[in-house]
This record gives C-alpha cells, sequence and structure tokens, in this order.
C-alpha cells in the first residue's frame, strides 16, 4: 500500500506541476478535478440512499472554475449570484416533484456539493492569477500534500493514540502532530517560492497543516456517515480524486485569502 502511494502520489504531482506555467491548462485539470470530485460526492449520498441532482450539481460545478479560466465576471462576486440562482432554480424545480418527501435534503445536498468541491477547489485557479501564481501554488500544494504525507508515515509507524475515532478509526494524535512537523518542512522548501521569513513559513506551515487536517477528518466523517472507505478507486492506493483534494479544499481558499486581501 505505501509503495503504491509513493508512485501514485509521484505521478499524480508531476501531472499538476506540469501544467503550472500554462494557466488555461491548470485551470482545465482542476476542472477535471471537481468534475470527478463531485461524482464521487454524489455517489456517496447516493450509497446512503439520499436523493440529489448529480448532474445538475455538476453542471453547475463546471461554470465555475470555466468562468475563472475565460476571466468572465459579470459581478466582482459573481459566482455567489450564480449559486444564489441556482439554487432557486433548484427550488423551482421541486413543483414538477410528485411528493415533497426529500426536498430540503436534496436541494441542500446539492448546493453544499458544488460550494464545498468546485467553489472551494477553483481557489486554486484564483490563485494562479495573483502575482507569482505558480510559486504560491507549488507553497500551498507541498504545505498541504507534506502533511498528508508525514501524517501517514508518522501515524502508521508511531501512532498509538487515536485522534478521533468516531469520525476516522486510524488516525492518531501522533500522526496529527507528525504532519503538522511535516507541514511545517514543507513551507520551509517552499521559500524559494514565497519571499517569507522563515518565521512567517513556520506559521504558515503549521496553520494551513492545521486546515489540511480538518478538511481531512471533514471528508472522513462524511465517508462514516455514507459507510464508505473511499470516495472512489481511480488512484491506486490513495482512493479517489476526493480522497486526494480533501485537506487542500480547506488550505486553498483560506491561503487564497491570506495573500490577496490580508497580505494584499
Amino acid at each position: 500500500m505505501l509503495i503504491k502511494r509513493i508512485i501514485t502520489s509521484i505521478i499524480v504531482l508531476s501531472v499538476i506541476i506540469s501544467t503550472f506555467f500554462l494557466d488555461w491548462l491548470f485551470g482545465l485539470l482542476v476542472t477535471v478535478f471537481i468534475v470527478i470530485g463531485l461524482y464521487e460526492f454524489f455517489k456517496m449520498l447516493e450509497n446512503k440512499g439520499i436523493t440529489t441532482y448529480k448532474y445538475f450539481g455538476i453542471g453547475v460545478g463546471i461554470v465555475i472554475p470555466l468562468s475563472l479560466i475565460f476571466r468572465f465576471e459579470l459581478t466582482k462576486s459573481w459566482e455567489l449570484l450564480f449559486i444564489a440562482l441556482a439554487l432557486i432554480f433548484l427550488i423551482l424545480m421541486q413543483f414538477r416533484r410528485r411528493e415533497s418527501s426529500g426536498v430540503i435534503t436534496a436541494i441542500s445536498t446539492t448546493i453544499f456539493g458544488i460550494l464545498y468541491v468546485s467553489w472551494f477547489l477553483s481557489f486554486l485557479i484564483r490563485m494562479r492569477y495573483l502575482a507569482n501564481g505558480a510559486g504560491l501554488l507549488a507553497a500551498v500544494l507541498i504545505i498541504t500534500k507534506f502533511g498528508d504525507i508525514g501524517a501517514y508515515l508518522v501515524g502508521s509507524r508511531f501512532g498509538k493514540t487515536l485522534l478521533m475515532p468516531r469520525v476516522s478509526p486510524k488516525k492518531t494524535l501522533e500522526g496529527a502532530l507528525g504532519g503538522l512537523l511535516f507541514s511545517t518542512l514543507g513551507a520551509f522548501l517552499s521559500a524559494s517560492f514565497v519571499n517569507f521569513t522563515y518565521l512567517h513559513l513556520a506559521f504558515l506551515g503549521l496553520f494551513l497543516g492545521l486546515l489540511g487536517q480538518l478538511g481531512d477528518l471533514s471528508e472522513s466523517l462524511m465517508k462514516r456517515d455514507c459507510q464508505v472507505k473511499d470516495s472512489g478507486k481511480i488512484f491506486p492506493g490513495l482512493g479517489g480524486v476526493l480522497d486526494s483534494i480533501d485537506s487542500v479544499l480547506f488550505t486553498a481558499p483560506v491561503f487564497y485569502f491570506y495573500m490577496s486581501v490580508i497580505l494584499k
């Protein structure tokens, strides 16, 4: 399993890094991840017996990253307007249903999927268009994925104290601390991509490392609820796309906000 994880991770990261220097190509790759991630998310819900508007959600989810790639902005934050319109359209669709059972659940889970997968991950595309966007992308991905790797390696070797067995039966406190240590190491290795002091990098490593672990635990909670081990099987040793991006879903929007607003 460890060998599969390493080989798959190297291949996936190599593909992602190779697109960094062509913003439109990177945007299309993120769009592909969004489509597959949304499909996996809705399939998990269907496994639990929840009715969703899967293809409607995927369709709306595609529009968000594509609007960024083609620089379409009806308003400054037009995607929020678009999501609001999607919600209204979903509500109008309910008048065609023969029964009212499950209406709120179907609408809520569809909108949540769009926000959780498409909107959150699309911040990677936004980041690419910032000054030194390629460097910022490299930094956030290195910090986040180093945290994932560290949590797995340290947890599998030294993990004894269960962190949250109700959420994830295999995650340990030792693994979580190892993940934070590796995230900080990843931040130091990112020094050439971002012009920050080492104290600043240490803060980013710990902060983003913590957010990444919260993202991982959040998806574990959803999988636990839906009674599935992995969101999919597209990546040998890693699981599905959603399993691979769960930590980035939390770090990408926060890091974008940090770089574009706080440090502006």
